[in-house]
């Protein structure tokens, strides 16, 4: 008989997450956590009630509302529901976009993510639901353990409650003005270089790394990089190496229920990848031709295809994507298609990039979830030259559809993508993707056989959930022991 887990309760505070709101990958990381937690783990997810999801006549509200101090004001709070999800009601969250408008953040965001780390203590006051972990995402969120720490270390709801902030994005860390402090009620004697205090501002990813009793992020090397690189701690490395003993990487998954090329709705023909005999890359090419034909290229099963969905964005090595892509596009052997939105120089570029080359290459500037799902199953090759990148879902996702991945070495495309399953840049420049790229074309016309062995290992590998959400629950239960021990 096998042991009876002991209950955890658990509570997830996110600015996004899917299928509600979304910016990028954390909010699809907050969704698989609701989503694939254990029936042991009782879950309530705050997110903040954004005018989009106004809409959303799924959530009721609650009959009570409560009071959240704010800048020395108290404001009135209300949550709407739906199962075990919460939405904070306020004036501050209804407008449009979640943190900004036409690549401009709204100019209060302090205030309103201020606000919402306290509405989510008192919503789970209000509501009766005194977690055991409060798991945080991001700098949106990182006021939650300092007000445990400070403002809420006396308050017996919350006096056996440990705190968890998951870093998915360093390069964000929702830095304002001093007088910030002011808003946020935490002692003025707490903003100091060891506690709240960046370079004379108030960083609220660094208050989140002061005072929770563990840190996250979404791989193992992107946590040994913060902590150890100028450059990819992004001013924080210092906090990290201080705080070496709580941080741990924790590898996201994918969900491998919607990203299944098998019964996958959006593809023209399902197939496996990992039978390559029998007929597994030949459905697989069906899926090519139909993609060419959709966008215009010229139809060609042979053809080297290349897909890259993106950010159009310097961290994601857009740019050197577009200075090298004219090299192969003219020969004839190469096609690719970009999907993404983002900077409009990049836009402009690609655009005339497939102006020269209209029958080779195609840039799609959209958010389309359908075609990034086509794409995914029509290339041979995926682009992800990345700077940095935390984790990355896009490598994973290429690799389940018998696409191989075409990577820098750095992140979480370090720790999924090995030589026997994609190809890695020598170099983060234009000129090692350039030579990755060629690799990967030798490769795919010289070797099918060894293209067909690669595709076969990458599709294999398990990128669920399951390895990770087994790991996410060793730290809850870590941090609740180290908070019942203090």
């Amino acid at each position: 008989m096998a042991p009876v887990k002991t209950r955890l309760k658990v509570l997830l505070a996110a600015s996004e997450m899917v299928p509600y709101c979304k910016t990028g990958g954390l909010a699809d990381v907050v969704g698989a956590l609701a989503a694939y937690l254990p029936p042991h783990v009782d879950l309530a997810v705050f997110l903040p009630r954004y005018k989009a999801l106004r809409q959303n006549d799924t959530f009721a509200a609650l009959d009570d509302d409560f009071v959240v101090p704010l800048a020395g004001q108290k404001e009135r709070v209300r949550l709407f529901k739906n199962a075990s999800v919460f939405l904070v009601d306020h004036p501050l969250f209804d407008r449009e976009g979640l943190y900004g408008i036409g690549g401009r953040d709204h100019p209060d965001n302090a205030r309103r993510f201020t606000l919402f780390s306290r509405a989510v203590l008192e919503g789970a006051k209000s509501i009766g639901f005194k977690p055991d972990i409060i798991h945080g995402h991001d700098w949106q969120t990182g006021l939650i353990p300092a007000y445990l720490k400070t403002l809420y270390a006396q308050d017996a709801f919350f006096h056996r409650t440990g705190s968890l902030i998951t870093i998915h994005n360093i390069a964000y860390q929702g830095v304002f003005p001093q007088e910030t402090l002011r808003d946020t009620g935490l002692p003025p004697e707490d903003f100091h270089m060891h506690k709240l205090e960046f370079y004379g501002q108030m960083n609220f990813l660094k208050a989140g790394l002061v005072y929770a009793d563990y840190i996250s992020t979404v791989s193992q090397n992107y946590a040994r990089e913060i902590k150890n690189s100028k450059d990819k701690g992004a001013g924080l490395e210092g906090v990290l190496l201080a705080r070496r003993d709580v941080l741990t990487g924790i590898l996201n998954g994918i969900d491998t229920n919607i990203w299944n090329p098998q019964t996958d709705p959006y593809l023209s023909a399902n197939y496996d990848p990992v039978k390559n005999i029998g007929g597994g890359l030949t459905i697989k090419t069906q899926n090519k031709t139909k993609l060419q034909k959709t966008l215009g290229l010229k139809p060609d099963p042979k053809v080297f295809f290349l897909g890259m969905v993106s950010r159009l964005d310097p961290q994601k090595g857009i740019d050197w994507a577009i200075e090298v892509l004219p090299r192969f596009l003219g020969e004839g052997a190469v096609q690719a298609v970009i999907l993404g939105t983002g900077d409009p120089a990049y836009e402009k570029a690609a655009k005339e990039l497939s102006r020269r080359h209209g029958k080779s290459f195609k840039a799609v500037f959209e958010f389309n979830d359908p075609l990034a799902h086509q794409i995914y199953a029509a290339s041979d090759g995926f682009l992800m030259p990345s700077r940095f990148e935390p984790c990355g879902l896009g490598q994973m996702i290429a690799m389940r559809y018998g696409a191989l991945p075409i990577v820098a070495q750095t992140g979480g495309l370090a720790d999924t993508v090995t030589p026997d399953k994609g190809f890695l840049m020598d170099d983060s420049t234009a000129a090692g993707l350039s030579r990755a790229i060629v690799q990967a074309l030798d490769c795919y016309q010289k070797d099918p056989s060894r293209w067909k062995i690669m595709v076969k290992q990458a599709a294999q590998t398990d990128f669920s959930w399951a390895a990770s959400i087994k790991r996410y629950l060793e730290l809850y239960r870590l941090a609740q022991t180290k908070v019942a021990a203090s």
